[in-house]
């Protein structure tokens, strides 16, 4: 597996990025995949089937400047910005493979469950359906893609994030696990309070991701690739094409 750390400037090229790696690795064009990024200005992303005016305050939104996007994966609405580390996992579906959706739940959760408790030197839950809790304080939500072959499992992690301005920007979800309890925004996530440096090193050992080398990847990878000579460690013209089509357009991110 590949390791990326690739942060772009705007909102729409760090989602269309994730999307991009999973469609590429697919086809046979990228091998499977790590990537980290951190988004240096605050944007809503909602999961794929949420309603843009149940989720968010949309006029204390506009009235900031913060844009409301959508992702391709399910799973709730948060709020993204510096603080919030992003993980994107790109992986292979063998044929046949029991690795269906509530199977690949509990085996990336559990991985990145175990990676993490290492680092906080507490016990840290796994709780709802797709989040990681210390104390009962969510500080990880995540979620899944999809393709016959190969799956993205992405989530947040919660280092040292302005919390007030999720109580700020967000509304209450409509759906909630049963963990919370119905506590606000604030009463209910936390902060990590670890350095960056900490957790990528944990996840990058949890699933023995390597820094990008084209020669070795290529090499590596020809027996099981329809394109070997097109390998790449990450879709820059397909992430750029998805912005233009998907995700710089309010005909995708406020479609409900």
């Amino acid at each position: 597996m590949q390791f990326l750390d690739v942060s772009f400037q705007s909102p729409a090229e760090n989602l269309a990025c994730d999307e991009a790696l999973l469609e590429s690795a697919a086809r046979g064009q990228t091998p499977p995949t790590l990537r980290f990024w951190e988004s240096p200005t605050y944007f809503v992303t909602l999961g794929y089937t949420n309603r843009a005016a149940q989720e968010a305050n949309l006029a204390v939104c506009a009235a900031r400047g913060v844009a409301v996007l959508r992702r391709c994966s399910g799973g709730g609405t948060v709020l993204q910005g510096p603080g919030c580390l992003n993980y994107a996992l790109v992986y292979p579906i063998p044929p046949g493979s029991a690795l269906q959706v509530t199977a690949t739940n509990d085996f990336v959760m559990e991985t990145n469950r175990r990676a993490l408790q290492n680092v906080m030197g507490v016990p840290v839950e796994r709780a709802g359906q797709t989040d990681l809790a210390i104390g009962g304080r969510k500080f990880s939500g995540n979620a899944q893609k999809r393709k016959p072959n190969y799956f993205l499992f992405h989530g947040t992690l919660l280092l040292d994030f302005d919390l007030e301005l999720v109580q700020t920007l967000l509304l209450a979800p409509p759906k909630q696990p049963d963990y919370r309890a119905h506590r606000s925004h604030l009463e209910f996530i936390r902060n990590l309070g670890v350095s960056r440096e900490s957790i990528k090193t944990a996840l990058r050992e949890a699933w023995s991701a390597e820094a990008w080398n084209e020669k070795a990847w290529s090499e590596k990878l020809e027996e099981n690739s329809e394109n070997p000579q097109k390998m790449r460690g990450w879709p820059r013209e397909l992430t750029q094409n998805l912005v233009a089509q998907k995700y710089a357009r309010p005909e995708w991110n406020l479609k409900f």
